[in-house]
């Protein structure tokens, strides 16, 4: 490379140079698994080392969209910087596959297809590899949009177009599919409703008393051990159920014990640190949820390696499966190798292409403070806990972003609540009052907890000699637009409900397209 090279390189923008950095880093992993594929499992076939390197690209790409649930809201509360979310996610994600991604894998997730209906061996292992990759193709353009979407609908809905191009509308289960369409709506809205419940719930219980420390040392504890409660119940329900079978009960049983401890073990710390609080402030009361944060970012993503890992690693242990054998089954073994693999691919996609998705689900969607960030985990993992014993199915993007969207709506509607209650205080407020007077008594209302607030309204309108105010119909709709102030942007709702609806359509028309290529390219 010469001068006139080297100076035109460093003339490249800093973005385009990490974008060109981050593609060579991930074709860089790909080209490993595809030589330590064919060292190992050469003797299988090229069509392993090709089914291989499509897992380690879906492995990426799960990493990339699906894992900024989990530490999304953390970071966008400042409990965690973004470095240190992707490092934590990246440990806690591969040690999930690895630790508690089991031995046994679904060859068909969630049952969308019989494969027992195709009798060719190698006609599934085109449907197979036709599914993992159009899933991970329609994740890698979710991604570059900044649209979370729900990796087990794009793996579901490849193999379903894989499936009915290899043996025809019949082989659908169609039952299975009018559930996962139902979920689009059930799943946003459980997470929304919960996370908008135990936010009211934490600001009436704390940061609407006249004493926020003092609630604060009352309240706290009790809501770490819920969340203690609901964490040792998810993962022994969700995040260890490949390693055993435990029924909800005993989860649930073991999740209390747990919770009784975290409880007597947290309510000295959140006393001491509540006694060395300088201000009665919101700002201080969220610095006590900082740490739990961090925690439900971990075990968040143990639980989502454990189990979301079967999306890359399913599809490919059935092709081993079906090569090695020269059979098809509802289940396979994994082999190491493979659960490899796909632990890898999380972590390198997660560390690579992560972060856009971080900062959409933590920063652009709706402000996260730490009491924001744990009603959101909070409600996610209450809202998978209910549905799976409820039979629902759920997903937990379509959750997590549906606890944000809630969270953010519950601020809009008390916003524009308290904008109408400044409203009474001017409307109500003594003639003859000058512009400081007027602001001092607002900014004394501002700072009077919520029982002071309805005393000194109650207190003016009794002392007011109200005026009689005519305004048009003109300026009343201003007025609503005062009160209601946007602190969810639209525009993302729409995006993220939009991709959310298209994903399982858009992954079964690439699958069925892909199958089609594949099956002409073998048998020609």
């Amino acid at each position: 490379m010469d001068l006139d090279e080297v100076d035109a390189f460093d003339k490249v923008p800093r973005s385009t140079r990490h974008e060109l950095l981050r593609f060579g880093l991930a074709v860089l992993f790909v080209i490993g698994v595809a030589l330590f594929t064919w060292i190992t499992q050469g003797h299988v076939s090229v069509v392993m080392v090709i089914a291989a390197v499509i897992g380690a690209y879906m492995a990426m790409n799960i990493g990339a969209n699906d894992v900024a649930n989990n530490v999304g809201p953390a970071v966008g509360s400042r409990a965690l910087t973004l470095g240190g979310a992707i490092v934590i996610a990246a440990i806690f994600e591969a040690a999930g596959a690895l630790i508690a991604g089991g031995e046994v894998v679904s060859t068909i997730k969630g049952g969308i297809i019989d494969p027992t209906a195709i009798g060719d061996p190698m006609t599934f292992v085109w449907l197979m590899m036709a599914a993992l990759l159009a899933a991970a193709i329609w994740l890698n353009l979710a991604t570059a949009l900044g649209a979370p979407v729900s990796t087990t609908h794009s793996i579901v809905g490849g193999v379903m177009g894989g499936g009915i191009a290899a043996a025809g509308w019949g082989i659908a289960n169609w039952g299975t599919v009018g559930q996962i369409a139902a979920s689009w709506v059930i799943s946003p809205l459980l997470g929304g409703l919960l996370a908008a419940a135990l936010l009211y719930l934490i600001k009436r219980s704390i940061t609407y008393q006249d004493d926020l420390i003092a609630a604060a040392k009352r309240r706290v504890p009790w809501f770490l051990a819920l969340m203690a409660w609901a964490f040792a119940t998810y993962l022994a329900v969700k995040g260890l159920k490949r390693i055993t079978d435990i029924p909800f009960l005993g989860a649930a049983a073991v999740g209390l014990v747990i919770a009784a401890l975290v409880y007597v073990a947290v309510r000295p710390l959140v006393a001491r640190a509540a006694d060395g609080m300088q201000e009665n402030s919101k700002a201080s009361v969220n610095r006590l949820f900082t740490l739990p944060l961090v925690f439900a970012a971990a075990l968040l993503s143990f639980a989502h390696g454990s189990n979301d890992v079967a999306n890359a690693v399913g599809p490919l242990a059935a092709i081993n499966e079906a090569l090695t054998h020269a059979g098809t089954a509802a289940k396979a073994a994994i082999p190491l190798w493979v659960m490899a693999i796909g632990a890898l691919g999380l972590a390198v996609g997660l560390a690579l292409y992560g972060p856009k998705l971080i900062r959409t689900v933590g920063h652009e969607i709706t402000d996260i403070d730490p009491m924001r960030a744990f009603c959101i985990a909070l409600a996610a993992t209450l809202t998978v806990i209910l549905a799976s014993q409820l039979g629902l199915p759920v997903s937990t993007t379509h959750v997590t972003i549906g606890a944000v969207f809630g969270v953010g709506f519950l601020r809009e509607h008390l916003k524009s609540n308290y904008d109408r209650l400044e409203q009474q205080v001017r409307d109500l407020h003594p003639n003859g009052d000058d512009d400081e007077v007027m602001q001092d008594y607002l900014e004394r209302f501002r700072a009077a907890s919520l029982k002071q607030k309805k005393l000194m309204l109650q207190e003016l309108k009794s002392k007011s000699t109200r005026r009689e105010v005519h305004i048009s119909k003109r300026q009343r709709k201003g007025l609503k637009k005062i009160y209601k102030r946007e602190l969810v942007k639209r525009s993302l709702v729409l995006k993220v409900a939009a991709a959310w609806v298209i994903t399982v359509p858009a992954a079964a028309l690439l699958a069925a397209l892909f199958f089609v290529l594949i099956r002409a390219i073998a048998s020609g």
